[in-house]
C-alpha cells in the first residue's frame, strides 16, 4: 500500500518501530517546535493548533483533558490548499454556530503575498475544509484573532506595506457565517515606536477592552520577543498602551515569550525559546496565568507544566512531517518493514527527509537499513534543503554527508559487508555538534569519520527548528528499506 504526501505517513509504523522521548526535565507544555498556538475549550477538553511553517502535514494539533497533558491527533490540512504555496503560521482556533474554525496565514501561490484563509470542520481534529482567503491587505496580512462583541464577530490582524504607514493591529466586522469581512476596515493600534506588534488577543473586563500583542522580533537566537497590553472602553480604540509593559518577558529559563491566546479567560496559552537548547528545539508552547492587579491592569505569570511526555516512552507512533516545497515522499510498508522513495525538487541537495520534532538538544537517533541498492538511505538531521547532515549506505559503504548553503560534501565513508542490516546511528551534543557511528551484527558502534565533531550550527532556520528523521535520496524507482527507529533524548 503506498500513500502520497497525507497524514497517513504518520500512521505507518504503529507497531513496528520504538519511538523513545525523554524529556522529564521539560517545563515546557508542549515540548519541541509549536510556535502561535491557539486553543479552544471542547465538550471532552482542550485542543490546541500551532504554525508549521514549511512542514507537511500543515498545523499540527493537540488534545488535552486537563491542560497539562498532551497528545497531538492530527493536522488541519493533509494537503496544502490550492491557493497556497507555503509559510503556513499563527492558527487561529475558533468554535462558532456548532462550527470549528481555523483561521490561518498562509502565502498566496498567484503573488507571494501573505493572507489569511479559513477552514471549517464540525470536529476540532479532522475534516476541516478550506475556504479560501479571508483577508488581503496591504504588502502582507497575518496572526488572526476572531472576537465576538455582543454577537458581532470582528477579525482582527497584523497588516503592513499600506504606503508608508507603520506596521498596525487592523480590524473589521466579521460576517455572520464567519467566511468574509464586511465594512470598513479599522485601526486598533499603530507600531508609531517602530518596535513590531503582532499576535494579537482581546478579553473584556469591565468597561474596558484588553488589548494583548506581541512586540519585537519573534524568531531565531537574536529575538527580543515580549508581551504588552493596551486598554480600550471601545473594540475599536483608542488603546492606551500600559505603562508598566511588558506584561509577559524572558526569565531565567525561557526567552522571547509571545503570540498567545486565552482559555477560559484565565490561562494564557504561548511560545517562548528554551535558553538552553534555544533554536534547536524552536519557539515551545507553554502556559500563564492571568492575574489583575489593584489598578486594573493585568499580569501574566509563567506557570511550569509537568507534562505527560514526561518519562521514557515507548511504541508511540510519532507525527512524521517533511519539507513540503522541496520533496514528495512516497512510502509503504510490510508487515515488519517501511519503505521510503518519492522524488525531490530540482537543486534539491538533500533528498527526501521524513521527520520528527526535537524536544531536546541532546540526542540519538538510530535506525536500521535492511537493503542494498545505489540509493542513499539512512538518517538525517534536516533544517532546509539547503542544510543538513546525516549518515546512509550506500551500495557497500556507509557515508557521512553533509549539505551547507547548498554544497553538498562527503565528510568520510567505511566499507560494510553487503547482505547484513547496518545500524545506524546519529547523535546530538549540546555544544551543537554531531557525530555519526555504525554497526553490523550486534558488533559495537564504530564511528564513520572517528575523530570528528561536525559543527550543525548552520541547520536551524529563521522560524524553525532543524528536525531529524528518516532519509532517502535517490532514483525513483529505488526505494530504502527500514526495520526500525529510534529516537533517544539523552
Amino acid at each position: 500500500m503506498i500513500y502520497y504526501c497525507n497524514m497517513k505517513i504518520c500512521l505507518l509504523f504503529a507497531g513496528l518501530f520504538c519511538f523513545q522521548l525523554l524529556q522529564a526535565q521539560s517545563p515546557a507544555l508542549i515540548p519541541g517546535d509549536f510556535a502561535d498556538p491557539s486553543i479552544v475549550k471542547t465538550g471532552n477538553g482542550y485542543y490546541a493548533v500551532g504554525t508549521s511553517s514549511e512542514w507537511a502535514p500543515h498545523f499540527p494539533i493537540y488534545q488535552s483533558a486537563d491542560l497539562k497533558n498532551w497528545k497531538q491527533v492530527g493536522f488541519v490540512f493533509d494537503k496544502a490548499p490550492e491557493w497556497t504555496s507555503g509559510s503556513f503560521w499563527a492558527p487561529e482556533y475558533y468554535f462558532h454556530n456548532n462550527t470549528y474554525y481555523v483561521y490561518y496565514t498562509a502565502r498566496r501561490k498567484s503573488d507571494g503575498i501573505s493572507c489569511i484563509g479559513v477552514a471549517t470542520s464540525k470536529n476540532p481534529d479532522r475534516g476541516f475544509t478550506d475556504h479560501g482567503v479571508v483577508v488581503s491587505y496591504g504588502k502582507e496580512a497575518i496572526d488572526a484573532f476572531v472576537y465576538n462583541d455582543n454577537g458581532q464577530l470582528y477579525m482582527t490582524f497584523k497588516a503592513y506595506g499600506l504606503d508608508k504607514r507603520p506596521i498596525e493591529i487592523l480590524g473589521s466586522k466579521l460576517s455572520a457565517d464567519g467566511l468574509k469581512m464586511e465594512g470598513e476596515v479599522f485601526s486598533l493600534l499603530k507600531d508609531d515606536n517602530r518596535m513590531g506588534m503582532e499576535g494579537q488577543s482581546i478579553l473584556k473586563k469591565g468597561n474596558y477592552y484588553y488589548l494583548f500583542y506581541s512586540s519585537g522580533g519573534c524568531c531565531g537566537s537574536g529575538c527580543s520577543y515580549h508581551v504588552r497590553v493596551a486598554r480600550s472602553t471601545n473594540i475599536k480604540g483608542p488603546y492606551e498602551d500600559y505603562g508598566q509593559n511588558p506584561v509577559l518577558d524572558a526569565n531565567e529559563a525561557w526567552k522571547c515569550p509571545g503570540h498567545g491566546t486565552f482559555v477560559e479567560d484565565k490561562m494564557y496559552i504561548y511560545h517562548a525559546y528554551n535558553k538552553k537548547s534555544n533554536v534547536f528545539t524552536g519557539r515551545e508552547g507553554m502556559m500563564a496565568e492571568l492575574v489583575w492587579k489593584e489598578d486594573a491592569w493585568p499580569s501574566l505569570v509563567s506557570r511550569p507544566v509537568a507534562n505527560s511526555a514526561a518519562g521514557n516512552i515507548k511504541g508511540l507512533t510519532p507525527f512524521w512531517q517533511w519539507d513540503f516545497r522541496n520533496s514528495t515522499p512516497v512510502v509503504s510498508r510490510s508487515k515488519k518493514m517501511l519503505y521510503l522513495s518519492g522524488t525531490s525538487k530540482e537543486g534539491n541537495n538533500t533528498g527526501i527527509v521524513l521527520t520528527v520534532r526535537p524536544v531536546r538538544d541532546d540526542f540519538d537517533v538510530m535506525t536500521t537499513v535492511t537493503n542494498w541498492n545505489a540509493a542513499l538511505k539512512g538518517l538525517a538531521f534536516y533544517g532546509d534543503a539547503h542544510a543538513a547532515v546525516g549518515i546512509g549506505v550506500i551500495n557497500d559503504k556507509v557515508e557521512f554527508w553533509m549539505v551547507k548553503e547548498n554544497v553538498r560534501t562527503v565528510l568520510g565513508t567505511q566499507a560494510v559487508k553487503p547482505g547484513v542490516p547496518v545500524q545506524l546511528k546519529l547523535t546530538m551534543h549540546a555544544d551543537r555538534t554531531c557525530e555519526v557511528a555504525y554497526r553490523q551484527g550486534g558488533s559495537a558502534w564504530q564511528a564513520v569519520a572517528p575523530g570528528v565533531k561536525q559543527d550543525i550550527g548552520f541547520l536551524p532556520q529563521w522560524d524553525r527548528s532543524p528536525r531529524p528523521g528518516l532519509h532517502f535520496k535517490g532514483p525513483e524507482n529505488l526505494k530504502a528499506a527500514f526495520s526500525s527507529f529510534e529516537l533517544v533524548n539523552r
